[in-house]
């Protein structure tokens, strides 16, 4: 064999090598999943997780209310989305120091197969179902409610649930239920589901007004979206953070126009009230925001923009 003939053999064997190396990387399967869905912020002495239970694709064209499509267009175009949305389903923990305390619960089973993960998520994050003290719901629509059960049965065995006077009086009433539309009976079928349980072994203990629930957490009424939608400021040393619940969905075009609604409200004007008068108080006073819709992981601050407001997500930080 003379060298060029070695040679030419050598480079086809190591172009063969190459290419079946290329090749073995590009057969590699993709994940197609996320990490586990959790992010934690520090406010003083507290820590608080925001817990994922999923995302769902939201119809906002067919959901949001006083918006025209060329409004709504321009806004998702803005955010580079498009209708549906995939929207974000939040849940909150706030460690304390001397209480767990977790902010509603997910959807659970109730809303398909792209939600129901706020469990998974909590243990990933370091903490068990049966190490939280206490639940407070926000409202009692299915997507925040649903999380409560596991197999049918109280998936946090040791928590004690708290929610406003106002919403357990109209969901888990009878006569209410009866005197809903056909395509409204769901909701009290899925509210009475979801805190029956809990009900039944004295675990649930409403609210009634302002009132804080235990040091540093404090219950504030929001009504409008539901008869008793309730947003829950947490503080310490000095830091604020107020979860909204459902105090607004889809962040690509409400912070713009606060008029904007969903047709899940109860109320729309008392709404879309309240969503003016928090967006105001959050660009005013400069503290930390958290809400269930928000994507993931739903915190951050509001500022003024123009004749509207522009929401600024969440710095990450290593929590250094």
């Amino acid at each position: 064999m003379n060298l060029h003939t070695g040679i030419r053999g050598l480079t086809a064997v190591l172009a063969s090598t190459l290419m079946f190396a290329l090749t073995a990387q590009a057969a590699a399967p993709a994940p197609k999943t996320q990490a586990p869905g959790y992010y934690r912020v520090l406010l003083g002495d507290f820590e608080v997780t925001a817990i994922s239970d999923g995302t769902f694709p939201m119809p906002v064209g067919k959901l949001l209310k006083n918006v025209t499509p060329a409004q709504l267009e321009a806004g998702l175009k803005q955010s580079f989305l498009t209708d549906p949305v995939e929207a974000s389903v939040n849940a909150f923990l706030i460690n304390t120091g001397s209480k767990l305390v977790l902010v509603d619960t997910g959807a659970g089973v109730f809303f398909g197969p792209t939600l129901g993960r706020f469990l998974a998520n909590l243990k990933a994050a370091g903490y068990r179902p049966d190490q939280i003290d206490e639940i407070y719901i926000t409202h009692f629509h299915g997507d925040h409610v649903g999380g409560l059960l596991e197999d049918g049965k109280p998936a946090f065995p040791n928590a004690l649930v708290r929610a406003a006077k106002q919403e357990s009086d109209y969901w888990l009433n009878e006569a209410n239920r009866d005197a809903a539309p056909a395509e409204g009976k769901d909701g009290f079928k899925t509210a009475a589901a979801a805190l029956g349980p809990y009900v039944s072994a004295g675990k649930y203990k409403p609210f009634d007004g302002e009132t804080e629930l235990v040091p540093g957490v404090r219950a504030i009424p929001s009504f409008g979206h539901t008869p008793g939608h309730t947003v829950y400021v947490i503080e310490s040393k000095g830091q604020k953070l107020l979860l909204w619940g459902d105090l607004m969905h889809v962040a690509a075009v409400q912070f713009a126009d606060p008029s904007i609604g969903i047709l899940y409200d109860s109320d729309s004007a008392l709404a879309t009230a309240e969503r003016r008068k928090l967006f105001a108080d959050a660009a005013n006073k400069g503290y930390w925001v958290g809400g269930a819709h928000l994507p993931f992981p739903g915190l951050g601050h509001v500022r003024s923009s123009a004749n509207a407001y522009a929401y600024v997500p969440a710095n990450y930080s290593a929590l250094h």
